[in-house]
């Protein structure tokens, strides 16, 4: 089974998937982990389309029951007949927004304060996440997130990212627990 978490940044998609890995045997991939290249800082470079979607398709097919976190909407078309469950996770932008700045500072630390580069990227890191809401904003944004899930032919859970995690993960696990195809 193929299962897919996604929503705005800092609305609790690797939080959930991580969760599903440890309570059910099921292998969590990170699209970010695609995303980027390993870095320090971290989330400093690309990793070309080609490169990323035959890495994470590698992966995808060597374990029989993946949870994969993160956003893939212009990471090809063969993704949106790839899983079995897609579970939405939408949250209040104020507290995605609080959730991230606090992220930030966990990740980057006083480097967040004195070194400039690192300032810069993770003011145009939020600033670019803030936008999300924003029906004319062209990135990652609720708008295009909603069209593409009217393009996907499977069983589609939309979460409020505010209930707790436990509520969250037996919500996901029930579904996946009784799952009945009718998706590709």
């Amino acid at each position: 089974m193929k299962v897919l978490i996604f929503g705005a940044s800092g609305s609790g998609t690797t939080t959930l998937g991580n969760e599903i890995e440890r309570q059910i045997a099921f292998k969590h991939l990170d699209v970010d982990h695609y995303y980027w290249k390993n870095t320090e800082p971290p989330f400093q470079e690309k990793i070309p389309l080609d490169e990323r979607n035959q890495n994470l398709k590698a992966d995808f097919k060597t374990f029989e029951n993946v949870v994969v976190s993160g956003s893939m909407v212009r990471w090809g078309i063969e993704w949106q007949t790839a899983f079995d469950i897609v579970v939405f996770i939408t949250l209040d932008n104020e507290k995605r927004m609080e959730r991230l700045k606090n992220r930030e500072a966990e990740r980057y630390g006083k480097r967040l304060i004195t070194n400039k580069s690192i300032k810069q990227n993770s003011e145009a890191f939020l600033e670019w996440a803030n936008q999300y809401e924003n029906p004319n904003f062209e990135g990652r944004s609720l708008k295009i997130h909603n069209n593409w899930i009217k393009q996907l032919n499977c069983k589609i859970m939309r979460i409020d990212g505010e209930i707790e995690l436990i509520y969250k993960t037996a919500e996901v696990i029930n579904a996946i627990k009784n799952y009945k195809p009718h998706c590709r």
